[in-house]
């Protein structure tokens, strides 16, 4: 990493910004300058995928690209520097510009951390409060899985191209016999795999312990009798899908695919799930979808079942309140929401993100219209930020449009309901007493039985279906 002692007035850095909430890494997607090229205010220079979306960031001022300090497909810590910039070009010799590692970047030992508090580094964004305070060393018992999860590691940093860095000359443990240097997810990722940090050879900069020290230590020794190979020279991630073998492929866990995991089993194993099933026919609501899509009010919006379904469930929250809610653990309080942020699951590219409509109980049907278009088309073009799915309080998610029926949902973290909306098939159905061909669908609401009882479920799913079918109580209800 090249210093700026000298020329750093001439010379500004930018850090890789908090740019969700809480989030402490990202991966650079794309760049979109090099080397030599000229940059002004606001101009985006790279996209990154954080564990939310993809974001394009921006730079915040003016010059000439000096160095970038990473290769794309590198996963890096908010507050890393990640491109240098030459703000007065032309102004003397410019030191060299080292080449972008491949590999984890030198960590800052306490000594040379920042000050404690917000540091912004973009307007808008910012990394996360921090402290130079350690927290007491706990003991690094070996699991009893560890051989096997150092040999999965391994296994895929193989597939990467990665390579263990090779030994130098210096003693594992920390300096001076005190505590060894190493950043928290270091520090987790020794725990979990059952490595005691003081037995690590660090290779970082003053003696930091970093990943690649870690994994190399996890990693079964090599046979005596083969000598190991020089060391090559960092060489840039390999691509997504590492193939091990032609009959396994391995896709390592990371950015939305890694939120979407940690999101769902912190759900499930959290809120006691409860679902209600109801079987529903819809054919007026079809017929009025038919209407609305003559409508002259409604030009320009696209209209569909999942519109009129969508305010069905918002007039079902405004007649059941208390299910517009969530539940405070660290307070141990109900939290009831008098908005309704409306959640659309939404199938990616990049796997499965659910954004939400801001203020959905105060928009009207051609207004909600025009939001769900929206969401929908910014979520496939993997445009939607982080800020667009924050802040939900219920969700839909319609598993019909795969000719799923019905399924059991799990609550997005945070919310208390979500509805499952099944495919909309023709089914013989008892209509005026007769048998007759009718639109029938099936709808399911999971729910928090910590904060909705089985009573209010049943009214908020029974309220949505009585909608459905007879879709002129939208206007009576609401």
């Amino acid at each position: 990493m090249t210093t700026m002692t000298e020329t750093s007035a001439r010379f500004r850095e930018f850090k890789m910004p908090d740019v969700g909430e809480g989030l402490t890494e990202a991966e650079i997607l794309k760049w979109f300058v090099q080397p030599g090229d000229t940059v002004t205010d606001g101009q985006v220079v790279c996209e990154v995928e954080t564990a939310k979306a993809a974001v394009e960031l921006p730079i915040p001022f003016d010059g000439v690209v000096h160095e970038l300090r990473f290769p794309e497909g590198t996963t890096v810590d908010v507050g890393q520097v990640i491109i240098a910039i030459d703000v007065a070009p032309g102004s003397g010799d410019a030191p060299a510009p080292a080449a972008a590692p491949a590999q984890e970047p030198v960590e800052t030992p306490a000594a040379e951390a920042e000050p404690k508090g917000r540091t912004p580094v973009l307007v808008g964004y910012g990394v996360a409060e921090t402290s130079t305070k350690r927290r007491p060393r706990k003991g690094a018992a070996a699991a009893p899985e560890a051989a096997a999860v150092a040999a999965a590691v391994q296994a895929e940093l193989n597939g990467h191209g990665a390579q263990a860095p090779a030994a130098v000359p210096a003693q594992a443990g920390a300096p001076d016999g005190g505590r060894p240097l190493a950043k928290p997810p270091v520090r987790k990722l020794a725990k979990d795999l059952g490595i005691d940090l003081a037995t690590v050879v660090p290779t970082g900069k003053d003696g930091i312990i970093t990943r690649e020290d870690v994994h190399a230590a996890a990693a079964p020794a090599a046979p005596a009798t083969a000598p190991a190979p020089a060391q090559a020279a960092p060489e840039a991630p390999a691509a997504v899908v590492a193939s091990d073998s032609a009959r396994e492929t391995r896709i390592p866990v990371k950015g939305v695919r890694k939120a979407i995991a940690q999101a769902m089993v912190g759900s499930a194993f959290t809120a006691p799930h409860v679902t209600e099933f109801v079987t529903v026919d819809v054919t007026r609501t079809m017929k009025l979808v038919a209407e609305l899509k003559e409508d002259k009010d409604m030009a320009g919006v696209r209209v569909n079942p999942l519109l009129i379904i969508a305010k069905a469930l918002l007039v079902a929250i405004k007649r059941n309140p208390e299910v517009n809610a969530a539940w405070d653990e660290a307070n141990q309080e109900i939290v009831q929401k008098h908005y309704v942020n409306l959640g659309i699951a939404a199938a990616t590219p990049r796997g499965l993100i659910v954004p939400n409509i801001k203020d959905a109980h105060d928009k009207t049907l051609p207004q909600l219209a025009a939001a769900l278009g929206e969401l929908v088309t910014t979520a496939r073009d993997g445009k939607t930020s982080p800020a667009a799915m924050a802040g939900g309080t219920v969700t839909i998610t319609n598993v019909g449009v795969f000719g799923v029926d019905t399924g059991t949902p799990i609550l997005n973290p945070g919310e208390s309901a979500i509805l499952a909306v099944g495919a909309i098939k023709l089914q013989p159905w008892v209509h005026k007493g007769k048998v007759k061909p009718r639109q029938v669908t099936t709808l399911a609401l999971s729910f928090d039985h910590r904060l909705v009882d089985g009573e209010l479920g049943s009214k908020v799913l029974a309220d949505v279906a009585a909608i459905l079918e007879q879709p002129k109580r939208l206007i009576t209800w609401a």
